[in-house]
């Protein structure tokens, strides 16, 4: 049976820093997305939040001398803000410290010790608090973190709980085997099967609370709290109602996550696994982006290339920036952009493209006072256009619409109505541009919502003016 509903989620990022361009491009596309299942009248519900758990929270307020639900109480506030800045549609913003996502996790970590997947042993290993791993031999350059190698390695001995990751080897292969989609894009699904093919070990999922007291307690053990990553995967069934409201949760999971590249495992792997436990079904599909990188070099604050999202709103506007975001394909190798080169792409899409298109036809039906019916639809069009979003194609839906454009672009240039006198001669050649203007504008109210509302405002009014700059030239 059709299920009118559509469930998609992002990860929760720590918030022990700023938000970054990576998280950024990840939360407006899962927001594009969202967007356009609405367009098709499908019930949409969009999640994402905060995770708020775990060692390199815990450090943070210490070096700071705070309490540390107050340092997670202020540092929020800085992802709150992202809504706004960059138009957001989310329907649920969660917290791994809500209540009720504690005790999700408590009722998850119950059902998966119940159904004997939980287990206590003493260890030894290597862990990198940057990603919240544990760290094998194999993945370390210079002894470090490849992904974090300005961080040393935490050595750490002592009596935990277990999760029978092991157990679910061939359960994970099935399952990738009976979705062939499952991961979004092929490379990042070829690297999960080869990991869970190469065998699976058990992994930790509790710390010594004496050691490090910042985390979900467990249940019937006041000596021990929950891995971060145990507790935080949960937020994508606790913020749908599990376990409280079977129904509602039913009726959303399961669901489609966006993630980037370095949460694979964890993602498609991990979750998927313990999802099994507990016996809940599967997520429905995991969107992996690759990372974006700036002349050619990872971002980071020693280098001095971190771009941030705030930085790109200020300077292209809310609906610059998610263009620009969007524009990227996300499902190549890792994107590499600058600053240079996203002023060169805004003003030749934006300013000199779209924003010079809107103003010259707006202007010519101003002065020649002519008003437009705009009821056009391009089938054609809007069927390129859906087919790539389904894809999650944000960047070739966007490339469609471009095309529409450019050909606008050339049929006013080379026809030249300014040059006319006959006002039906003007509408002859106006009116189809101005139409495929609107429907432009429409496809684009899940890439720029705004800027497609100012649009269709312009020439669906009684009476048209060519108004303000939509996008100024930089």
């Amino acid at each position: 049976m059709f299920k009118n509903k559509f469930y998609i989620t992002t990860t929760l990022p720590y918030i022990n820093a700023d938000p970054h361009i990576g998280f950024a491009l990840e939360i407006i596309r899962a927001d594009a997305l969202a967007r356009f299942k609405r367009s098709q009248g499908i019930d949409a519900f969009f999640n994402t939040g905060t995770d708020e758990h775990g060692m390199k929270i815990y450090q943070k307020a210490q070096e700071l001398g705070v309490d540390v639900q107050k340092y997670c109480d202020e540092s929020v506030e800085g992802w709150y803000k992202l809504k706004e800045a960059l138009n957001l549609s989310y329907d649920n913003f969660i917290r791994t410290t809500d209540e009720h996502h504690i005790k999700a996790a408590q009722e998850f970590w119950r059902r998966a010790m119940a159904n004997g997947f939980i287990y206590k042993k003493q260890y030894k290993v290597k862990y990198c608090v940057g990603c919240e791993l544990e760290i094998t031999d194999s993945e370390c350059v210079d002894g470090k973190c490849h992904l974090h190698p300005n961080r040393d390695l935490e050595i750490i001995e002592e009596e935990n709980y277990f999760f029978k990751f092991s157990d679910f080897q061939n359960k994970l292969l099935d399952l990738y085997k009976s979705n062939p989609n499952f991961v979004v894009p092929n490379t990042r699904f070829n690297e999960i099967k080869k990991f869970v093919e190469m065998g699976l070990e058990d992994f930790s999922i509790s710390r010594l609370k004496s050691k490090m007291p910042w985390g979900v307690p467990i249940p019937d053990d006041e000596e021990q709290v929950m891995y971060v990553w145990f507790d935080a995967l949960v937020n994508y069934i606790s913020a749908i109602g599990w376990p409280d409201d079977e129904k509602e949760f039913n009726s959303w999971w399961p669901g489609v996550q966006v993630a980037g590249k370095d949460n694979l495992r964890q993602q498609s792997a991990m979750w998927q696994a313990m999802l099994m436990a507990v016996g809940l079904p599967n997520s429905e599909k995991i969107y992996i982006n690759s990372f974006i990188t700036s002349d050619g070099q990872k971002m980071s604050k020693s280098l001095g290339n971190v771009i941030s999202p705030y930085e790109m709103i200020e300077k292209y506007g809310t609906d610059g920036t998610r263009y620009l975001l969007l524009s990227l394909n996300t499902f190549s190798d890792d994107m590499d952009i600058t600053w240079q080169g996203m002023n060169d792409k805004y003003n030749a899409d934006l300013a000199n493209g779209l924003g010079n298109l809107v103003a010259r036809v707006s202007n010519l039906l101003e002065k020649n006072k002519i008003n437009i019916e705009t009821k056009n639809n391009d089938k054609g069009l809007q069927n390129r256009f859906n087919e790539q979003m389904e894809l999650f194609r944000t960047d070739e839906a966007i490339k469609i619409v471009w095309e529409k454009l450019r050909q606008c672009d050339e049929v006013i240039t080379a026809k030249q109505p300014w040059k006319m006198t006959d006002i039906n001669e003007i509408k002859k050649v106006l009116e189809p541009i101005a139409q495929d203007i609107v429907i432009c504008a429409e496809l684009l109210s899940v890439i720029m919502p705004e800027v497609s509302t100012k649009i269709n405002n312009i020439f669906t009014a009684q009476e048209i003016k060519k108004g303000e700059s939509l996008f100024p030239r930089i």
